[in-house]
C-alpha cells in the first residue's frame, strides 16, 4: 500500500491519517476518532471502548464496518505500530454508534478533509443560463446541453430527497452516487473517469447523450423509491440506490440488445468535440 501517513487536527485533538495513492482514499485511525466522540483520556479507553463497540457492531451484522484494515502508525512511545483503520465512508458509520455531542461538528470536518482528495461526483449547483452559456463556450451541441441541463434538474431532484432524509453532502452522496453508477454501468465513478482518461474531469461533463439519459434515467427512478419507500438508515438508502440503478440497467442492457451498440463509452468530452469540429 503506498501510503502517506499524516497528523491532522481536530479542534485540539490529533487525528493520525493515511492517504492511499493506489486507492484515492483517506484512512483515518478509529481509536483516535473513537477517542475524541467519546472524550477519553488516554489511547487506552479509546482502544477499549473500540474493542467493545467493534464486537456490537459485529454482532449486528455490519461487517462493512468491522472489517477495518490495520496500518503502522506513529505511536504514543514514537515507534510505528499497526492500528485499525478505516476510509471515510467507514468512519461515517461508525460516528452513527457512538452517541456524541460531537457527531455533527466532527462529520462536517471529516467531510472537508475527505474532499480534499474525493472524486467529484456530484455536479455544482449552477444556474440554468450561466450552465448554458459555459457549455456553448466548450463548444458542446445544443442537444447534448438540453440533456445536460435534464440531467441537471433530475440530480437536484435526487439531492434534496436525500437532504429531506437528513443525509450529508459530500461522502454520503458520494458513496450512494457511485452505488447508482457501479449498478447501471458496472464501473464505479472512479472507473468510469478511468475508461473514459478523465483525471479531475468532471464525468457527467464527459457523457454521451445515451449515457446522460441511462443516468438521469438511474436517479430518477432512485428517487421516485425514495419518496414512496421512506428509508431511515444510510444501509436502507443503498439499497434504494442499487434499486435505482437496476431499472436503468435493465434498460440499458435492452437498448444494447436491440441496436447492437454499448451504452457506456470511452469517448470524453475533448474527442467528441474534436470529432465535430
Amino acid at each position: 500500500m503506498d501510503d502517506q501517513t499524516k497528523i491532522k487536527l481536530f479542534e485540539t485533538k490529533q487525528v493520525r491519517t493515511a492517504w492511499n495513492a493506489d486507492e484515492e482514499e483517506w484512512y483515518f485511525s478509529v481509536v483516535d476518532v473513537v477517542g475524541i466522540l467519546t472524550d477519553q483520556p488516554t489511547q487506552n479507553g479509546a482502544r477499549n471502548y473500540w474493542k467493545v463497540l467493534k464486537h456490537r457492531i459485529s454482532q449486528e451484522g455490519n461487517e462493512t464496518v468491522t472489517n477495518c484494515n490495520q496500518l503502522k502508525l506513529p505511536a504514543e512511545d514514537g515507534k510505528m505500530r499497526l492500528t485499525d483503520v478505516a476510509t471515510t465512508e467507514q468512519i461515517f458509520r461508525i460516528i452513527q454508534s457512538i452517541p456524541s455531542p460531537k457527531a455533527e461538528p466532527f462529520k462536517q470536518w471529516l467531510a472537508q478533509t475527505a474532499k480534499e482528495r474525493i472524486d467529484q461526483l456530484q455536479d455544482p449547483e449552477l444556474s440554468i443560463e450561466q450552465a448554458m452559456t459555459d457549455y456553448r463556450r466548450l463548444g458542446y451541441s445544443e442537444s447534448w446541453i438540453n440533456q445536460r441541463l435534464k440531467s441537471i434538474e433530475i440530480r437536484k431532484d435526487l439531492t434534496d430527497e436525500w437532504k429531506r432524509h437528513g443525509l450529508q453532502e459530500g461522502v454520503q452522496f458520494a458513496s450512494l452516487t457511485d452505488i447508482i453508477y457501479q449498478s447501471w454501468s458496472g464501473k464505479t465513478a472512479k472507473e468510469y473517469k478511468q475508461y473514459k482518461g478523465l483525471k479531475k474531469e468532471n464525468l457527467r461533463d464527459n457523457m454521451t447523450n445515451k449515457e446522460l439519459v441511462i443516468n438521469m434515467l438511474a436517479e430518477l427512478s432512485t428517487k421516485e423509491i425514495s419518496e414512496v419507500s421512506n428509508p431511515e438508515t444510510m444501509t436502507e438508502h443503498e439499497d434504494i440506490a442499487r434499486r435505482g440503478g437496476n431499472i436503468a440497467r435493465d434498460a440499458r442492457l435492452k437498448l444494447e440488445a436491440e441496436t447492437g451498440k454499448k451504452v457506456v463509452s470511452p469517448l470524453n468530452a475533448k474527442k467528441v468535440l474534436s470529432i465535430d469540429k
